[in-house]
């Protein structure tokens, strides 16, 4: 049985400037900052917004050479999260599982190198079953 996944959880974006880019999407799209991920906005880090409902999050990487990105992250419960490791290992696919001290990340690739990423906001949950 394949795991389930709550919905998309963030989408990566390519940005020359995370100011110029923060005013567009506020007044573009009415795009506003997550304070509580404001950690990551540091050198190769992301600058998360999100829309007004905090439904669609984008995560923009400041770059001198923007290029268009394809990883499209999913969210999944921390529970869930190990099943998709289980499932993905077990489909020969190579992980990278980060721990985001907020949240744990795992980075695998399509076929086509599309970056493909599941990310769960249990991360005590995870911690505890990856350390045990």
């Amino acid at each position: 049985m394949t795991p389930k996944l709550t919905g998309v959880d963030h989408l990566h974006v390519d940005v020359g400037s995370w100011s110029e880019a923060e005013d567009w999407y506020e007044s573009v799209l009415n795009f506003k900052r997550v304070d509580a991920l404001m950690g990551w906005a540091v050198k190769n880090g992301p600058l998360t917004i999100e829309n007004p409902e905090s439904t669609i999050h984008l995560a923009l990487f400041e770059s001198d050479e923007p290029i268009s990105t394809n990883v499209v992250a999913f969210g999944a419960s921390g529970e869930e999260f190990l099943n998709w490791k289980t499932h993905l290992e077990n489909h020969g696919l190579k992980l990278r599982v980060t721990d985001h001290k907020q949240a744990y990340s795992m980075y695998f690739s399509d076929p086509w190198k599309n970056g493909l990423e599941i990310t769960t906001y249990e991360r005590d949950f995870v911690a505890g079953k990856l350390d045990a």
